[in-house]
């Protein structure tokens, strides 16, 4: 076994690499550049290395800095993590050269399956089902306009050797493959240093479900079962389970040999994973294998016992897998949120700052019998970079039933604290509780199907708004008190605090009586039904545990005159409660109109104007691109909201930009 390994990579899966390597007792190293100084992954490693500038195409993915890194740590091994340099064959080539052990696969089998034109070719021969399309190079995009109407539309445009969603666009027509084409051949240059881009059918209303993979250096393969990853943002996986809700024993068996068959078919090594979209009648075909751990590696985890970046430091050491496929069960189900930071009011566009709070719930087993896992790279008061991937965090659950591990979390997700920048949160908290998602009836579409003006939003039912307000009501009478029992406060001492209150959230407006005792409070409302709160509840405290009729109730809370902002669920409420004479009056009161900010093209997010598609004087149809942001590695495309005429340029390419900078002015 190895003394000290490196890791080649940041962030979370850092992280959690050195978490097992730590349990193997097992050195490691971790390499970081100028933006990582005080990073998460450096402070747990048992040594740092700095590799150079914050851009990742000046650091982490120079394989000169890594190797030069592997040199002076003395690192018997490395493991890639995901992205960067994981896939890269030129990479796992040159440590193999120098007698370094990749852990991962070898790097034919990298250079065979990382390129998706190659793989397709690859999986056909070995007997497994894919997808029509064309897998030859394209070089323009009027051949990519011609190819994609002899496949029909709508077709996928792909970067050859891409992943994560960069460099991948849906198109239906003419017009988008042309947009798509060089959108998708820039982020794949700058993503992977290579523009190739292939095109092929986009099966309507698919699943995407994939199959985890391992093998050893023995000629032993098994399949650890499916993960379900439908719940995706332009291609960005947001929520993965395992097992899938939709497939049956008998689809599942045929995928994992299919998976396994492609894997020897390459003489595949280590830990990998097998894409295939499944429709609707669970016909499944291969898209693609990524020759690496995959990001929702936990969620399998949970449910087979078995540690992925364990296996994989054992195979690569050269120890036989442990076990044979008749071990591998499915043991409960397991649930995995992507927290990113990425703000769903404004579309999900990026969002950087620090972190001025940030504090998961709890990891391990939970009163309820289930388990919450965090796997995390950063931490209070730490910064999200422009320069990196925006993913905050993994949050996962465990439930026996899948039923039992979305309770788990949701609850999860509503104890999750992450104040300082936009976060995706309140967004997978509503798909916790959208009843598709619930009734597994989900495919890629499902984002876009559910909420095509983007998310604005949860809108709890009424059931769950009294469960608020009687906590509400609760809480206020705990501040009330406290109130009148300040030192100093005039006439402190005869201030009584009524029972009687008004209230008001989401439209609905709740007359209650409160009626308090040692144990909690009774809340009374106006037709006849009451509700039983408690809570060890403190005015200031961020976070509210209350039991409402002995169900869990968790909210964020934050003071506001008269009330409180409660966040829970994926909804943001303004909770007033007042006395019956204030909310009468407040009923007479105006609200204050938004700024008009319709003449101008704002800025959603921060990045880099990588470009300006209009000039001042242009006349604009509405949803002709306007400009083109880039941030967190991602091209974003703006675009006329109506028809115009663009007065003013405020803005050049190459310009960094804040939230709500001015690009242009229209007439």
């Amino acid at each position: 076994m190895f003394d000290k390994i490196l890791i080649a990579n940041r962030g979370e899966i850092a992280c959690r690499v050195i978490k097992t390597a730590r349990k193997m007792g097992i050195k490691t190293v971790a390499v970081y550049s100028d933006a990582d100084c005080n990073a998460l992954h450096v402070a747990m490693a048992d040594e740092a290395i700095h590799i150079g500038p914050s851009p990742a195409a000046q650091s982490y993915i120079v394989i000169d800095r890594i190797m030069a890194a592997v040199r002076d740590s003395g690192a018997q091994a490395v493991h890639p993590g995901y992205g960067f340099l994981s896939e890269n064959r030129n990479f796992a080539a040159a440590l193999e050269a120098a007698g370094v052990v990749f852990i991962g696969p070898p790097s034919t089998a990298i250079e065979a399956m990382g390129d998706k034109i190659t793989s397709k070719k690859i999986a056909q021969d070995a007997g497994v089902s894919t997808v029509p399309g064309h897998m030859g190079l394209i070089g323009d995009a009027d051949q990519a306009v011609t190819i994609s109407r002899r496949i029909g539309y709508p077709v996928m445009i792909k970067a050859s050797a891409g992943g994560g969603g960069k460099g991948m666009r849906i198109a239906w027509t003419d017009d988008e493959v042309r947009e798509g084409f060089q959108s998708s051949r820039n982020e794949a240059a700058a993503s992977f240093g290579d523009d190739r881009i292939f095109i092929e059918k986009f099966v309507t209303q698919p699943r995407h479900i994939e199959i985890q993979v391992l093998a050893d250096r023995h000629g032993n393969c098994v399949y650890l079962n499916e993960r379900e990853c439908s719940i995706q943002r332009r291609n960005q996986k947001v929520i993965e389970e395992a097992p899938s809700p939709f497939l049956d024993a008998a689809t599942r068996q045929a995928m994992g040999e299919q998976a396994c068959a492609l894997a020897r078919a390459v003489g595949y090594v280590s830990a990998g994973t097998v894409e295939f979209i499944v429709d609707g009648n669970r016909n499944f075909y291969f898209l693609e294998m990524n020759t690496r751990l995959q990001v929702e590696h936990p969620v399998t985890e949970l449910i087979t016992g078995i540690d992925l970046v364990e296996q994989m430091i054992r195979v690569a050491a050269g120890q036989a897998l442990p076990f044979r496929q008749d071990y591998i069960r499915i043991h409960g189900w397991a649930m995995e949120s992507r927290l990113y930071a990425e703000d769903p009011y404004r579309r999900f566009l990026p969002s950087t700052g620090r972190l001025t709070r940030y504090r998961p719930p709890v990891e391990g087993q939970t009163d309820r019998g289930g388990i919450v896992r965090n796997d995390t790279g950063v931490f209070e008061g730490g910064e999200i970079s422009m320069f990196y991937d925006p993913m905050i965090a993994k949050l996962c659950t465990w439930g026996p039933t899948r039923d039992a591990a979305i309770e788990e979390m949701r609850l999860a997700l509503d104890t999750f604290e992450v104040e300082g920048i936009g976060h995706n949160l309140p967004f997978v908290a509503a798909v916790m509780d959208h009843p598709r998602f619930v009734a597994g009836d989900i495919t890629t579409a499902f984002i876009a199907e559910e909420y095509p003006d983007g998310f604005k939003g949860a809108t709890l039912p009424e059931a769950e708004l009294r469960r608020v307000a009687a906590a509400a009501a609760a809480m206020n009478r705990v501040s009330e008190i406290r109130i009148s029992r300040i030192s100093g406060t005039m006439d402190n001492h005869s201030r009584k605090v009524g029972n009687d209150w008004v209230v008001s959230l989401d439209g609905h407006a709740y007359a209650v009586t409160v009626s308090a005792d040692p144990t909690g409070s009774t809340v009374s409302f106006a037709d006849g039904t009451a509700m039983r709160v408690k809570s060890d509840w403190k005015p200031g405290q961020p976070l509210a545990r209350l039991s409402v009729d002995g169900a869990p109730l968790v909210i964020k809370v934050d003071h506001v005159p008269m009330g409180y902002r409660m966040r829970l669920r994926g909804a943001d409420l303004r909770v007033f409660v007042r006395t019956p004479r204030a909310a009468q009056l407040a009923t007479l009161m105006l609200e204050k109109a938004p700024p008009d900010t319709s003449k101008y093209l704002l800025c959603p997010m921060p990045g880099l104007l990588v470009r300006l598609a209009v000039s001042e004087g242009d006349e604009v149809q509405e949803g002709q691109t306007l400009a083109t942001v880039e941030a967190m590695k991602m091209e974003n495309n703006l675009k006329a909201e109506k028809s115009g005429v663009v007065r003013k340029l405020c803005a050049a390419a190459g310009s960094s930009l804040k939230v709500d900078d001015v690009i242009l002015e229209f007439e």
